[in-house]
């Protein structure tokens, strides 16, 4: 399926944002001007069932994928996918060949999808000010956004969460670095050590949640020194 991708920049070099379940591209609204002004053409893709991207009929990890492949270029200098859209790239990264990946706190391994697929279903009732309850950290420019994609978003994803892990790669298949946070539900001290062993760097960016870019925009940044 054809996806819609959202560009900012003109720059001399490709930078590949994939955001996570329940967002879409306005989840870098803080990121992407900062890539662009460092000289990259950033694209932003909506995952299928995401902000601007068609409602589907079946939503596994690998439709996700394949939109990723048929809808963006090869070659990319850097591809970056938090959460489900870290999924997303590793199984799409064999096709897509960026230069460098970089996963995001990554959905490689849910252990109990329930309390997610629950939460899931409450975003369509939850308002500004429940958002910026829940993630006190954030800027107001995430908060808007995370509105704007709770009602775009088609809920029906919720029903497939326990299909889309585990997907844990056995070697990364170009040069890759897998970012945790701290504490992270999804990538455990375990998991981290498997991962370095297989071959992957892995940065930990202290005191955030889940949404790393949004929780600390400059540590998120500064993480990724030597890969953007």
């Amino acid at each position: 399926m054809k996806i819609k991708v959202h560009e900012l920049g003109d720059g001399d070099r490709t930078a590949i944002l994939i955001h996570g379940i329940m967002s879409s591209a306005r989840t870098w609204v803080r990121f992407a001007p900062l890539l662009a002004a460092r000289g990259y053409r950033v694209l932003m893709p909506d995952l299928r069932g995401h902000g601007a991207s068609p409602h589907a009929a079946a939503y596994t990890a690998d439709d996700f994928a394949g939109d990723l492949v048929e809808s963006l270029p090869t070659g990319a200098d850097v591809a970056i996918g938090h959460s489900l859209g870290g999924l997303s790239l590793s199984l799409a990264v064999n096709a897509l060949r960026p230069a460098r990946a970089v996963y995001s706190d990554p959905a490689w391994r849910l252990a109990d999808t329930a309390p997610l697929a629950a939460f899931a279903r409450r975003t369509k009732t939850m308002t500004r000010d429940d958002i910026a309850a829940m993630s006190p950290r954030w800027d107001a420019a995430d908060v808007d956004a995370e509105h704007a994609d709770f009602a775009d978003w088609d809920v029906r994803i919720a029903d497939t969460l326990a299909t889309l892990a585990p997907r844990v790669p056995a070697r990364p298949l170009v040069p890759s670095l897998v970012q945790v946070a701290d504490p992270s539900f999804l990538v455990s001290a375990e998991l981290a050590a498997a991962l370095r062993e297989r071959g992957f760097e892995v940065r930990t960016v202290p005191g955030t949640g889940h949404c790393i870019h949004r929780d600390d925009l400059d540590g998120f940044t500064a993480s990724l020194d030597g890969w953007i």
